[in-house]
């Protein structure tokens, strides 16, 4: 059964521009009969990739002609792939450099994320991780000096000596550099740790080890169908206040409850933070339609995903800038 193609307004809006685009990706087009024509590359974040490939679907539900190609592999290879042209669209879940744009890349948010910090579910001292919180400043000894090894230390129990087993990430990629802001306004490679690669490694080896301690992304640390944290895995509370407790407003234990204090503004940024696509030059052709679609009607699909929504002032920013 054919499937009756909708053309929401600003597509229609748009596909002027697309047919007198000389730029865009090659081989992307306009059908005689209107409908749109395609393949869009794209590549980066673990952070964003799941939102992409949800968006994907959506978009190909109503123009069927329409193909992706979407890969991840961390928001450094988004941006050089694409910079260099290797893609039409570079996932990346950190802000855009200087050195970047003056390279021609073009960012544009999407939609907002947040790194958490997870221990293992049978963390010898789990019930205190939970009842205290871990503080900010505790994180920046765990994770940038070096000088909290045990996770007596942590908690204020000097008689328990179990070694803390740290865990980062090797690749470039957003989280990693989120965090490292976080604890100290430092930068990726200042983070100590064993590296491991991508968002689900980090996550199976803290999984593995009742010793071990990382961060994940919202759309790994939780599982989207039960909205719990994923089997195995505890989501740290941060005691923003000091006050070696974790509060009601500090402890987050279920996908809805962390989406619910990233987009109040309540767990703090870093490590929350906005995704970007970026473009090499302002997007043009078939990929423009595509992201002026993810600003408006692929809004629909965010919270489904377990994602945050930006503000509608964000949002009006980014279609401005896509336009």
């Amino acid at each position: 059964m054919k499937t009756q193609k909708y053309y929401p307004l600003f597509v229609l809006l748009v596909l002027l521009s697309i047919l007198l685009s000389a730029c865009g990706s090659s081989g992307n087009s306009v059908g005689e009969d209107g409908t749109l024509q395609g393949t869009i590359t794209i590549s980066g974040a673990f952070a964003l990739y799941p939102m992409m490939t949800r968006w994907a679907e959506e978009f190909q539900k109503i123009h069927p002609d329409v193909q992706f190609d979407i890969s991840a592999g961390g928001a450094g290879k988004g941006m050089t792939d694409a910079v260099s042209g290797a893609v039409d669209i570079g996932m990346v879940s950190r802000g855009i450099k200087p050195e970047e744009e003056a390279q021609g890349a073009y960012g544009v948010a999407v939609t907002k994320d947040a790194v958490f910090p997870v221990v293992n579910a049978n963390n010898p001292v789990a019930a205190e991780i939970l009842a205290q919180g871990i503080s900010q400043e505790t994180f920046i000894k765990i994770y940038i000096t070096g000088e909290i090894t045990t996770w007596g230390q942590v908690v204020g129990k000097p008689e328990i000596t179990d070694e803390i087993h740290v865990y980062t990430r090797s690749d470039a990629a957003g989280a990693p550099e989120m965090w490292a802001k976080f604890t100290g306004d430092k930068k990726q490679e200042d983070l100590l740790g064993i590296g491991v690669n991508a968002d689900p490694g980090v996550l199976e080896a803290v999984i593995k080890d009742p010793l071990g301690i990382g961060y994940n992304n919202l759309g790994y640390a939780f599982e989207l169908a039960s909205g719990n944290p994923v089997a195995g895995a505890l989501i740290v509370p941060i005691d923003l206040n000091n006050d070696g407790q974790a509060d009601d407003d500090e402890r987050i234990e279920t996908m809805p409850e962390a989406i619910a204090a990233v987009a109040s503004g309540k767990y703090p940024s870093p490590p929350a933070r906005p995704l970007n696509v970026v473009t090499k030059g302002k997007p043009t052709g078939l990929v423009q339609t595509f992201i002026l679609w993810i600003l408006t009607d692929g809004q629909a699909f965010v919270g489904e995903a377990g994602y945050v929504q930006l503000t509608p002032e964000q949002l009006a920013a980014s279609l401005e800038q896509v336009k």
